[in-house]
């Protein structure tokens, strides 16, 4: 493997800890999932604002860049309302195990956009998670809307991954990144504008609260937006899903050391949970292995 795409593809590693660390975050915070994104979002552009500012970098986009990154930005904003929301009506795991689906999304969707041809390979494999995800849902059944949302989050982040290797090819990663938060954040304003409106009650924070937001908003969100974009340049879609997929395994074992019992699950999530692992896992290693052949 060359330098530069091992180096990328361990800065990947890095930031999937943090992605990890995001879910508890989520946790951490009392308020619910819609204002907990609007908070992360509006900070994370005001921090990419000023980074802006602070090189003196261009922020002119063409008409066709704008919509492209309106789209893509309500589509980032949707995928993490529903991914706290799983956090919220369930838990880490259940939101973490569930979102590892992403690869198989990803393959789905990626030869929509690259104009491959669908592999049937990936069909099977799609249907065995189908089945991992078969035995937590017999096993969890009070987390079945928590698996729901989290599964709505997985396909939002693979289509939104897919359109982000087609967007680094023409865009600079700084400036895909201030449009779409600050799309998702316009966007979620406007839909709280028009629907419960911006009370005391749903948006007052603790300052454990406001410790957690600067966190998950700078270095979570800013710093490995940015960072994540930039590794399209050298990654594929599919190696960036694949490598995501490690986020249940840092997540997890960070939840059951800092929630202890609540995130304790039975044994039989854990089977479903390695059934879908393994299966993205495999996948993953014979696309690699059929690409250095070819």
């Amino acid at each position: 493997m060359p330098k530069t795409k091992l180096n990328n593809y361990l800065h990947l590693h890095l930031l999937v800890f943090i992605w990890g660390f995001t879910a508890i975050l989520g946790a951490l915070i009392n308020i619910d999932a819609i204002p907990l994104v609007w908070y992360r979002m509006l900070f994370a552009v005001i921090l990419v604002f000023i980074y802006f500012l602070f090189k003196k970098k261009n922020l002119k986009i063409s008409k066709k860049a704008f919509v492209k990154f309106f789209i893509s930005g309500i589509l980032i904003a949707l995928h993490w309302i529903a991914f706290f929301s799983a956090i919220k009506v369930s838990n880490v795991s259940i939101a973490l195990v569930a979102m590892s689906t992403g690869a198989l999304f990803t393959s789905l969707i990626e030869p929509l956009f690259f104009k491959r041809r669908l592999i049937f390979l990936e069909l099977i494999f799609g249907l065995i998670v189908i089945s991992g995800l078969y035995i937590i849902f017999n096993v969890e059944s009070e987390h079945t809307l928590g698996i729901i949302y989290a599964l709505i989050a997985s396909f939002l982040s693979a289509l939104f991954t897919v359109l982000n290797g087609l967007f680094i090819k023409q865009y600079n990663a700084e400036t895909i990144s201030f449009y779409q938060l600050f799309f998702g954040v316009a966007f979620i304003t406007i839909y709280i504008y028009f629907t419960t409106g911006f009370t005391i009650e749903d948006f007052s924070l603790t300052t454990s609260d406001i410790i957690y937001l600067l966190i998950l908003s700078s270095f979570c969100t800013a710093y490995a937006f940015i960072a994540s974009v930039k590794i399209m340049k050298y990654l594929t879609p599919y190696t960036v899903m694949l490598t995501i997929n490690l986020e249940p395994v840092y997540g997890i074992i960070l939840a059951v050391i800092i929630f202890g019992e609540k995130e304790k699950m039975s044994p039989q999530f854990y089977i479903g949970a390695l059934v879908i692992l393994i299966t993205v896992i495999v996948n993953g290693i014979l696309k690699n292995k059929k690409k250095s052949v070819t």
